[in-house]
């Protein structure tokens, strides 16, 4: 059961949000085990393994959605009642943990896929690469506020928060999306040996 405030919500997958997340997670677990199958076949289980968490981590890390640390945050929702966005927050400190591990001990894990390669690249060059890891960590605190809150309503229009501060988390996902794709491009470009003349 779910609380908010003193009423309880039980989780019921007719519930026009319950059903939403439920969705949406099937979708993510999908693409997760589907990558990590392509992967594991295009190398092997281990590099396969390897490239899937790092591919993880930079969606966790690096993008202003939930959608990452949602595999794991919603389940643990479900079974312990723990709110969405503590899970995050334990699982930023995992992506980093993973992160510093691989980037220090096998950083050729990152060479396998330009996601990966773009993931080192922001790791190794803090200015001003961090700044897309800040943006991300906003929206991504702010995605999963959200979620935690349509876990707790049946029906969007009794979505206060969203409707409150949906504006707000709208702006952060479009600039730090916009962020992301000009640093890609730039990656893409010099990773090519394509310079840009001013």
């Amino acid at each position: 059961m779910l609380e908010k405030d003193n009423l309880k919500i039980e989780f019921n997958a007719k519930h026009q949000t319950h059903f939403e997340t439920i969705l949406k997670f099937s979708a993510l677990v999908f693409i997760l085990l589907a990558y990590f199958g392509y992967m594991s076949w295009k190398y092997d289980a281990s590099t396969g393994f390897v490239v899937t968490i790092l591919t993880w981590s930079f969606f966790v890390l690096c993008t202003p959605v939930a959608d990452g640390g949602f595999i794991l945050a919603f389940p643990i929702r479900l079974l312990f009642g723990l709110k969405m966005a503590y899970t995050q927050a334990i699982l930023w400190f995992v992506a980093i943990g993973i992160n510093a591990f691989v980037f220090f001990y096998s950083p050729v894990s990152y060479d396998y896929t330009f996601i990966t390669g773009l993931l080192k690249q922001i790791i190794s060059e803090p200015y001003p690469y961090w700044s897309i890891l800040i943006i991300s960590a906003l929206g991504t605190f702010l995605s999963i506020y959200f979620g935690d809150e349509m876990m707790d309503v049946a029906s969007h229009k009794d979505r206060e928060k969203h409707h409150k501060h949906g504006f707000k988390y709208r702006t952060i996902l479009v600039f730090g999306l916009a962020l992301l794709t000009v640093f890609a491009y730039y990656h893409l470009l010099s990773s090519l040996n394509i310079s840009i003349q001013g």
